[in-house]
């Protein structure tokens, strides 16, 4: 399917091929073509000033008795014991979507020892928290997890279901998405209610260069994940009430192919990532990668984590679990520094929620310098031990 051109509306200006991403569309004397390249993005249809251009309405079937899903879910993670605070910070925006449609927002949490951290949740915003605990879910396979999730929707029917995209979201949510056969939207930075009821899911297109607004009108739940640190935590009410409700999956949801042999953390010596407060990331503008012990030696100093461009990572001089942007991590801490990083925009995306963000450039023209709070047009290799022996100074450590 593409998209179609109104003979009688067409005026063959071109607007329409400058916007095609996908060099779909040219034009001759009379009118514009549109070649099977065409993704229906629908830029096209924006650029057109005379309106000629449209897209084929795509629906599949209707999901069986749509209108009896009712509620907001957030599917909870739990991370070493403990409740990963991308469920927390889901229920911040699971709140906020549960409100406006008048429905309760609920939390799925699957493990063991997960008492403490229902109650948590009810505070934190929750209505209701299935807890579903078994031996079998722990340690985490997506197999298990999928299917006793596919179980619980299907007997409960949710309208909308949100989850981290974090390694443990993007390996099993698809898998729920495809069984349940409803649609899924990765890496939302926007969630919104519309008028028609239903979830508006926005996220970064094309490389960035486009915001997608998605929904998905005939399936049921609507699904999506989003990126940790995107949405932010609500406040915890100690007096606040709710329900927590236990589920037994069936023992074929349980019934797994699958064995955990062992798992491995990344080891590091400064704060994670998506823990830090304060972020000091290097790019190629570093050289090498001998030359990030300058960005480390700075990191470690204010208890900061070190952050990597993606062509660093795609260099290997920085492994992929410091990757910051479109296609890493993404972060949001109180300082940002981004040391010889040139300001992409898929890397732009993984930390412009930064409080305040400062960038080291030699080139006064990097397009770092349109998102910075500060900017420091400086040789890094000069600035940055400057800055480290500055700081040290100032704590009288010589």
């Amino acid at each position: 399917m593409k998209a179609t051109i109104d003979k009688e509306k067409c005026v063959a200006c071109g607007a329409c091929v400058d916007a095609c991403p996908q060099g779909a569309i040219t034009v001759d004397e009379e009118i514009a073509t549109v070649d099977d390249r065409c993704n229906l993005c629908g830029l096209c249809v924006d650029a057109c000033p005379e309106e000629a251009i449209g897209l084929p309405e795509v629906r599949g079937p209707k999901t069986e008795g749509i209108d009896a899903y009712r509620g907001v879910w957030v599917a909870g993670e739990v991370d070493g014991g403990g409740v990963h605070p991308v469920t927390h910070e889901l229920l911040g925006a699971g709140r906020r979507l549960a409100d406006k449609l008048g429905v309760e927002l609920a939390v799925v949490l699957m493990g063991q020892g997960l008492a403490a951290g229902a109650r948590d949740l009810i505070g934190c915003g929750a209505d209701r928290v299935y807890v579903v605990e078994h031996p079998g879910l722990v340690p985490f396979t997506d197999e298990v997890h999928a299917k006793v999730l596919v179980e619980l929707i299907q007997a409960k029917r949710p309208e909308i279901l949100l989850a981290g995209a974090t390694a443990t979201g993007r390996s099993y949510i698809p898998r729920v998405a495809a069984a349940l056969r409803t649609g899924l939207t990765a890496d939302c930075t926007g969630l919104d209610i519309g008028e028609d009821r239903l979830l508006y899911q926005t996220r970064p297109a094309f490389g960035g260069n486009v915001m997608a607004t998605i929904i998905c009108p005939n399936r049921r739940p609507q699904m999506a994940t989003v990126r940790p640190r995107v949405m932010r935590k609500p406040g915890f009410d100690s007096g606040r009430q709710g329900v927590v409700e236990p589920f037994t999956p069936g023992p074929a949801a349980l019934a797994s192919r699958v064995k955990v042999i062992s798992s491995v953390k990344d080891a590091q010596d400064t704060t994670p990532l998506t823990e830090a407060d304060v972020v000091v990331t290097g790019g190629r503008g570093l050289q090498k990668a001998e030359n990030f012990k300058l960005v480390r030696e700075l990191a470690l100093l204010v208890n900061g984590a070190v952050g990597a461009s993606r062509s660093v990572v795609d260099e290997g001089w920085m492994p992929y679990s410091h990757q910051v942007g479109q296609t890493g991590k993404t972060v949001s801490p109180k300082l940002y520094m981004a040391c010889g990083v040139s300001g992409a925009i898929q890397h732009v995306v993984g930390m412009q929620g930064a409080e305040i963000i400062v960038a080291v450039n030699k080139d006064p023209h990097a397009p770092i310098f349109d998102v910075a709070d500060y900017g420091v047009v400086a040789d890094l290799f000069e600035f940055l031990p400057a800055l480290t022996k500055k700081i040290r100074e100032e704590r009288g450590e010589g």
